[in-house]
């Protein structure tokens, strides 16, 4: 049977890598909402105008926009699919994006409604790194004498209360 820890894993990996799949699909075509898609245009044109710097080193918001929707679909489809050392890569990096967004969201003064969403998901990206990180606990085995003078062997037991 998988450790808590493992399903916890598992969990928030599943089902963050799918939540930044499909944001990263609004951002980079209408198919999925054409409302959605047109909200995220209007966003990231309104966050190059906060920004004179993005726009005086040539990046547009089409640009930023597309850069940011294609890692989050590449780390998103990578957490979601891939296991091992990549997953916590792409999360580390979706950590950033999702730092850079909430910078934005930030610059252009909007009500925390808008943004709400961003930092829960920032919260639940910092809580999976922080598990996956963590090192396994193994338990030393206790070595006990049985009646007739043989070694016994009994394993540890975490207790949960």
């Amino acid at each position: 049977m998988a450790s808590p820890r493992t399903v916890t894993i598992v969990a928030l990996s599943v089902t963050l890598g799918l939540f930044f799949v499909f944001m990263g699909t609004i951002k980079l075509t209408p198919r999925l909402s054409r409302d959605a898609h047109g909200e995220m245009k209007r966003a990231y044109k309104s966050y190059v105008k906060a920004l004179p710097a993005l726009k005086n080193i040539g990046v547009s918001s089409v640009f930023l926009r597309k850069t940011i929707g294609s890692l989050e679909l590449a780390c998103g489809i990578i957490l979601t699919l891939v296991p091992g050392r990549p997953r916590d890569v792409a999360n580390f990096i979706l950590l950033l994006l999702v730092l850079i967004v909430l910078f934005f969201h930030q610059l252009v003064g909007d009500p925390l409604k808008r943004y709400a969403h961003a930092l829960v998901f920032g919260i639940l990206l910092t809580c999976r790194l922080l598990v996956s990180r963590q090192p396994d606990e193994e338990f030393p085995d206790k070595k006990i004498r049985g009646s007739n003078g043989e070694h016994l062997r009994e394993t540890s037991k975490m207790k949960v209360s």
